[in-house]
């Protein structure tokens, strides 16, 4: 109780009145607080029930005052985050209320040093140095930093990057997916992604700067059990949003005053309206990274930080009509968030979930109150890398396997166990597939192959060990042998190929954002380079990643740091690709520091215990044809 008054009475303190902002209104850098109190903690609205609750952190514990009791608990809210701090509305400089300039070559004065640390913005200027092409748009922004020139790609990225951030109460919350000014059009592009921040907070861990990321999944942590509905339907608790921004408004009861609140998107407002099913397997990957950078372990053992794994977990986990240990979604649930045919099982949602599920076990407390949790964590982690390892893996050897498959087959020792139909197989995979080399394919469900090569799940399957030894070098090889394909000028294709003619029709329903060669119909994405960089490290080919910076070196800031570029070869930038987006920024300072220093990827990477491994052998000799047997081992198995 010490502590919570102790905090308490830092609500008291009065500071003078001043207000500062970032490059746009919505990656705002607000510091202006009410004369009335200094409010750091994270102040609760009204809920639904009518009862006024705010939040303070003491210790480990989060405290909330409902009608005068303080009690411990989980926040349940369904209205923003608020704090009474007010935000500046002009987007090209910061200015005092009083009308003197309050930017010293593009940074805050007259604050202290922790301060300045967390309000810095940068303020890009035209160069007569620039081409004319350059200077085509109203602002050639990232070409010149304001009082310190960019002498470098990786200083202009810096300063790209940080000029991203987004402010809440004073503080860095995150990074915005797309800082171009001379877009007026930004749709959702001004909010702060959860998917899209991971690549910008490794960047940060990586750099040694923490706070931002402590303080992006502590509050992306309080949004996760907020009552969301769609048309009277609610989400399941522990869901995690897509999205959320940083909103200025009028402070209640006082029309004198605003506040800033958090506004999250569950996917409620996304366009298809799709729920993230990624957001939380990343909300937990990116939180065991900081664990293993920061040295803080603090965070991770916090009562609310616990409860919010085991919300998320308890939710993949969920029993339901799913025969498979796959994880079962809706088209458009990830990277991917259009109508592209991947509903079902995609791979990245299920290289997501197991590692997800391996960092979740990482830092879950010992209690007995979790032990049915880990058991069936454990259970999943088992079926789930023998299903995709044997069931998703497809080479020369597998490829003339399936040409073979006998139909129809109604036994529990049946080959073709999903009822794969041969002429499935399509023309263009048998000219295409190397001899030398393999890759898991894009989705498995009865009757239907995938066979379409997703470069996210691939990768983040040799990352987190859920491909095998042999089948991750496949898969390099397979990139190095097909790079025309899958890098050509710029690094990555996110799928190949890509969906045409009639298929397209069918599949997007005529999306005309996912045309051929485009956006997530074999589009290439910058961003995907990080990925590659980390999945080449460990399996120490990091010539590979090496080979593909130098690809987007060449044409990265002189594009404007595209979202995502176009054509078979991509040789054009995206017909609606976003400039200077930001995890196109992320994505390459994570790969060139991690090529700096490749023992900095062990924050990323998991490595299969050898109990896991034991157990997954054991299944292959005493069921190679998936027999259903009734006898197992002896104990239960417990990692």
């Amino acid at each position: 109780m010490a502590a919570s008054e102790a905090a308490l009475q830092v609500l008291s303190v009065a500071v003078p009145s001043q207000t500062y902002t970032n490059l746009r209104s919505t990656s705002l850098l607000s510091y202006k607080y009410s004369f009335k109190s200094q409010k750091y903690v994270d102040f609760g609205r009204i809920s639904r029930k009518g009862q006024g609750i705010f939040r303070i952190y003491a210790g480990s514990h989060v405290i909330r005052k409902t009608n005068g009791t303080f009690r411990g608990g989980q926040n349940n809210q369904s209205k923003p985050l608020c704090c009474n701090c007010t935000g500046a509305e002009s987007v090209w400089e910061a200015s005092r209320e009083d009308g003197s300039n309050g930017v010293v070559n593009g940074v805050a004065k007259d604050l202290d040093n922790q301060s300045l640390e967390a309000t810095q913005h940068f303020k890009y200027e035209k160069e007569d140095l620039l081409s004319n092409d350059e200077l085509a748009s109203d602002t050639a922004v990232g070409k010149t930093f304001s009082g310190a020139g960019a002498n470098s790609l990786e200083d202009e990225a810096w300063n790209l990057l940080r000029a991203s951030m987004v402010y809440y109460c004073g503080n860095p919350v995150g990074t915005i997916a797309a800082n171009d000014p001379s877009d007026s059009n930004t749709l959702n592009y001004d909010q702060v992604f959860i998917r899209d921040f991971i690549p910008s907070g490794i960047a940060f861990l990586l750099k040694g700067e923490y706070e931002i990321v402590r303080n992006f999944i502590l509050h992306t942590l309080q949004l996760q059990s907020w009552e969301k509905t769609m048309d009277c339907h609610s989400p399941g608790q522990g869901l995690m949003p897509a999205s959320f921004k940083v909103r200025v408004v009028p402070l209640d009861g006082d029309d004198s005053a605003t506040e800033e609140v958090l506004d999250p998107d569950f996917g409620e407002a996304a366009i298809g309206r799709v729920a993230p099913v990624d957001s939380g397997l990343w909300w937990i990957i990116l939180l065991r990274a900081y664990g293993k950078c920061s040295g803080d372990l603090s965070v991770q053992e916090r009562i609310d930080v616990q409860t919010g794994i085991k919300m998320i977990l308890k939710l993949c986990l969920a029993d339901g009509f799913d025969m498979f240990p796959t994880l079962l979604v809706t088209d458009g649930s990830c990277m991917i968030d259009r109508r592209m045919g991947i509903h079902g099982h995609p791979l990245e949602i299920q290289a997501l979930f197991y590692s997800a599920l391996l960092c979740a076990r990482e830092m879950l407390a010992p209690e007995d109150a979790s032990a049915d949790l880990v058991r069936a964590l454990n259970n999943r982690l088992v079926a789930l890398s023998i299903h995709i390892r044997e069931y998703y893996w497809i080479d020369m050897k597998k490829l003339n396997e399936i040409y073979r498959y006998k139909t129809e087959e109604y036994s529990f020792d049946a080959v073709n166990k999903f009822n794969i139909y041969p002429d499935q197989i399509p023309p263009w995979l048998v000219e295409w597939m190397p001899n030398k080399g393999g890759y898991l394919i894009g989705n498995l469900q009865p009757a239907h192959m995938d066979f379409r090569f997703f470069s996210l799940g691939n990768l983040w399957s040799i990352v987190c060990s859920l491909a095998t030894a042999d089948q991750s070098h496949a898969i390099l090889d397979l990139i190095e042998a097909k790079w025309s394909d899958l890098v050509a000028e710029m690094p990555l294709k996110i799928c190949y190929p890509a969906l045409e003619g009639q298929e397209w029709r069918i599949i997007t329903g005529s999306d005309p954002k996912n045309t051929p060669w485009s956006y997530h119909n074999g589009g290439s994405w910058p961003t995907l380079i990080w990925q590659l960089t980390v999945a080449c490290i460990k399996m120490n080919r990091p010539e590979i990643a090496e080979k593909a910076i130098r690809a987007a070196e060449k044409r990265l800031a002189r594009d404007k740091w595209p979202e995502y570029y176009d054509t078979k070869g991509a040789r054009f930038i995206g017909k609606q690709a976003h400039l200077f987006q930001t995890w196109s920024i992320a994505g390459y300072l994570v790969a060139k520091l991690l090529i700096a220093n490749p023992s900095a990827a062990n924050i990323l990477i998991n490595i299969e215990d050898a109990e896991l491994l034991s157990v997954f052998s054991w299944a292959l000799n005493a069921n190679p044809r998936g027999k259903r047997s009734r006898k197992g081992p002896k104990q239960s198995f417990i990692i």
